[in-house]
């Protein structure tokens, strides 16, 4: 269910960014931003640092994953389009913590799928600012095993949950199909837990110019 409501968001916003690039169509003829490649769909790849955070702890990791888009340009200088994504830790990421009365809490993260729109600012043709922001699902397990003669119940949670995520960087066109850029992005789950990242991504534009 998560993932036809992720297509069916990420449908949507395509549309709507579609309907902006045909409106900016006239006015990007003239702009001198009009040889950029920052338009049509893109894909990409990402790697780079997974922080997991829950319990007031947090553990570090590689992380990779990637994300596909549709960009659209409003007007001379902004570049707007919707975003689905994925993410996950190398070998997953989790924290450990005693209990009140010992014990382990053990709460692990598994992937995450996301839906975002992006909107960026051209600095020039070839450098976009941009931030981001959305919807994520994250695969979860938390469990709880007592410590001996305690008298308390472990107990073991598998399932997925949902969130916001907010982000920001800037990417640079190697050539009119290739690119790479910096970013930050951080998710928070409602399950108390949150993640964030640093990552390089490099990417390929499908129809750059459209």
């Amino acid at each position: 269910m998560k993932k036809i409501l992720l297509t069916a968001v990420t449908a949507a916003l395509a549309a709507t960014a579609a309907q902006a690039q045909t409106d900016s169509v006239g006015t990007a003829a003239t702009s001198p931003t009009s040889g950029t490649s920052f338009r049509g769909f893109r894909a990409e790849g990402q790697v780079g640092l997974d922080r997991f955070q829950s319990q007031g702890q947090h553990n570090d990791k590689l992380g990779y994953g990637g994300a596909i888009g549709f960009d659209g340009q409003i007007g001379d200088r902004i570049v707007i389009g919707p975003e689905a994504s994925y993410w996950r830790a190398n070998e997953w990421n989790s924290n450990q913590t005693a209990g009140v009365r010992g014990g382990l809490i053990d709460h692990k993260s598994f992937e995450e799928w996301g839906a975002a729109v992006r909107a960026g600012y051209l600095v020039t043709p070839q450098i976009l600012v941009y931030g981001k922001a959305g919807y994520v699902s994250n695969e979860f397990r938390k469990s709880f095993v007592p410590a001996a003669g305690t008298g308390e119940t472990g107990y073991y949670n598998h399932g997925r949950s949902d969130g916001y995520q907010v982000g920001g960087g800037v990417e640079y066109s190697l050539t009119d199909r290739f690119y790479v850029n910096g970013e930050y992005k951080y998710s928070n789950y409602a399950n108390d837990t949150a993640r964030q990242r640093a990552l390089i991504g490099f990417g390929v534009r499908l129809n750059p110019g459209l």
